[in-house]
């Protein structure tokens, strides 16, 4: 085209042509590119730094409580690690564990007996000192309040701990979409629609596997004794406390970490009053000097035992109404931190640019759970070919818009070492015909329980849609009222049923037991999972060693296991056996956001949501850049 265009031009004048449209290409191209890039300022919003050492944190509503018992999730959990001190502590970088009113500790040969030795200069706000009797009254009444902690799952592996009166995640309502996509029904209102395979139901009160009323569903577990066993935690003198386990644990000392094992002064009563009390005596690196409808005020308590270490002298708390209250603040330079505000998917393309807007993947699982109790789910060939037909980066992407992190195992701060989840149609299929199910022939109706939320419902369609075209699978998604979930659960009524946990600890054995229950409930089904010819499978003799592993340490029987580089006379299921039996789908990881002002320094943003107030300080000498074009 451009020989045509030119024919019969003089060379000299074609030259001067080639020349001039050179020039203007310089000048569009100028343009285009102060257009379609414009220059980013390195920051969402810039501020000097405040004139003391006073750190300003919108960290969402009120707190409602400050009794550390009760404080699950953030802002409650922030408070209680700042004003309470427990055992231990975790650096918020590496997210090991650090010495808090022990100074050190150790463990018997089995990780089943646990020594915790106090420091002699830990001391209550009011003077008088920490001691182990502390703690063993502390984790008693833990134990009285039992299901109304939240974190119960955290301490049912000490001892006397168990508590019958609740499953470990028991919830009253959904709190693991951490989503912002609006909530509609109009997908829910398609009942009975087909489409690719999927099918939606909201079934009818009456129908079959709707639980009704609010009886009790749950058997009694095997092996568990009738009466309450002696709590196994002891003060062996005013500065050694014992703790014994039903499991051996590793990471015991890291667990002890979580806010929910802090000790409390006294009886606690006073942390159950409607309103929160600002003379509440505590242990931490801060105390409470004020509370007012606004938020809180913390300051640097002269009387913790590291005080020359904690630079910050105070700390605000401002509760905001809504995210957008909260970034407005943040950008008007009245807030230093903004966490726990939930963030719209457009929002946070905006934000992602900025150096100090963060995000990381919050230790948190969205999954499905299977009823490993029906046919053909007691086959874990068949669980495997649907989990690894999932395509999960098409999941986040696509209907969560970039929100979350595919789950290719259960834990994200699992073993590195663990088989990961990939992406295999070829291997599902040939699972499938392993298990008697060539190309999905003759495979029942999947029914897929969920809650009804619009984002859920989403995924849960997106799913049921890959399924259909990697197996020839049909699905029915029955959409449940989040109250209804934990019924239908112990009712049996479903094929898989979506679940979603926090993970509040770094600890592989209590997590496990937060997503499949205490070890002696997580391997139900593997003695129905047929052996197959397949060399690349494990053979179900491993499934067989396991359950009887977990028998023996439930029962303290030794366990003779040549493999183990470590001596132990009990083991318990590992995150590489979970993912052997997949009795669930991992499906996502949650992510958690934060805007954190340049001068702002020690703010680690961890899988745990666990920044530590102790190791920040504020840059008197940062200033905003000037001058930028």
């Amino acid at each position: 085209m451009i020989k045509q265009n030119v024919t019969g031009v003089s060379s000299s004048r074609f030259a001067g042509v080639l020349a001039f449209c050179a020039f203007l290409s310089t000048i569009l191209l100028a343009g285009c590119s102060q257009i379609e890039r414009p220059t980013v300022e390195p920051f969402y919003a810039e501020s000097p730094p405040p004139p003391k050492q006073e750190l300003r944190w919108s960290n969402g509503k009120m707190p409602k409580t400050l009794d550390p018992a009760r404080s699950i999730a953030a802002p409650e959990a922030d408070i209680v690690r700042a004003i309470y001190e427990g055992l231990t502590d975790l650096d918020s970088n590496s997210l090991r564990e650090v010495p808090g009113v022990a100074e050190k500790w150790d463990s018997s040969e089995d990780f089943r007996t646990w020594t915790f030795h106090l420091r002699k200069d830990a001391h209550w706000s009011n003077g008088d000192r920490v001691i182990a009797a502390d703690f063993v009254r502390s984790w008693k009444r833990l134990r009285e309040v039992g299901k109304d902690t939240g974190n119960a799952f955290l301490y049912q592996n000490i001892v006397g701990m168990r508590s019958p009166a609740a499953p470990a995640d028991t919830q009253s309502e959904d709190p693991i979409d951490f989503l912002t996509v609006p909530e509609t029904d109009s997908f829910s209102r398609n009942g009975g629609l087909r489409l690719d395979g999927i099918r939606l139901t909201e079934p009818e009160p009456n129908a079959p596997g709707t639980p009704q009323g609010s009886s009790d569903n749950s058997k009694p577990v095997a092996g568990k004794p009738a009466a309450q066993a002696k709590l196994g935690v002891e003060a062996i003198d005013e500065l050694t406390l014992r703790v014994r386990l039903e499991l051996p644990d590793k990471d015991f000392p890291r667990l002890v970490s979580n806010p929910v094992f802090r000790p409390v002064f006294g009886s606690g009563a006073d942390l159950e009053q409607p309103r929160l009390n600002a003379d509440a005596v505590t242990n931490g690196a801060f105390r409470i000097t004020e509370i007012n409808d606004d938020g809180l005020t913390l300051s640097r308590s002269d009387r913790y035992w590291n005080a020359e270490s904690v630079t910050l002298e105070r700390v605000r708390f401002v509760t905001t109404s809504s995210s957008e209250a909260a970034l407005e603040a943040y950008r008007r330079g009245q807030v230093d931190i903004v966490t726990n505000a939930p963030i719209e998917p457009a929002a946070l393309k905006i934000l992602t640019p900025y150096e100090d807007f963060r995000r990381t993947a919050h230790s948190a699982l969205n999954y499905y759970e299977f009823n490993t109790n029906k046919a053909p789910f007691n086959d874990r060939r068949v669980r495997e070919a649907l989990a690894i037909s999932i395509d999960r980066e098409k999941v986040t992407e696509g209907e969560l818009q970039g929100a979350t992190k595919p789950a290719t195992a259960f834990l994200p701060l699992g073993n590195i070492h663990v088989d990961r989840l990939s992406f295999d149609v070829e291997r599902a299929l040939s699972l499938l015909a392993q298990a008697g199910f060539p190309n999905g022939q003759d495979f029942p109706r999947i029914r897929l329980v969920v809650n009804r939320n619009d984002t859920q419902q989403r995924v849960a369609k997106s799913v049921a849609r890959m399924w259909a075209q990697h197996l020839n699978l049909e699905t029915e998604i029955v959409v449940k009222e989040w109250s209804d979930i934990e019924l239908t659960k112990a009712a049996g009524g479903f094929d898989l049923i979506r679940r979603g946990v926090v993970l509040p600890v770094a600890d592989e054995l209590v997590s496990l037991t937060a997503i499949f229950g205490f070890p002696e409930q997580q391997l139900t089904g593997s003695e129905n999972a047929p052996v197959t010819g397949d060399p690349a499978d494990k053979t179900i003799a491993r499934s067989e060693q396991v359950e009887d592993d977990l028998i023996k340490a439930l029962t303290g029987d030794p366990i003779e296991d040549p493999a183990l580089s470590e001596p132990q006379t009990a083991r318990r299921m590992a995150e590489e056996d979970a993912m052997y039996e997949m009795n669930a789908i991992p499906l996502y990881f949650p992510m958690s956001f934060s805007l954190v002002k340049p001068y702002v320094k020690g703010f680690e943003m961890n899988a745990l949501d666990a920044p530590s107030l102790r190791e920040m300080s504020i840059d008197a000498s940062w200033q905003p850049k000037t001058g930028r074009n």
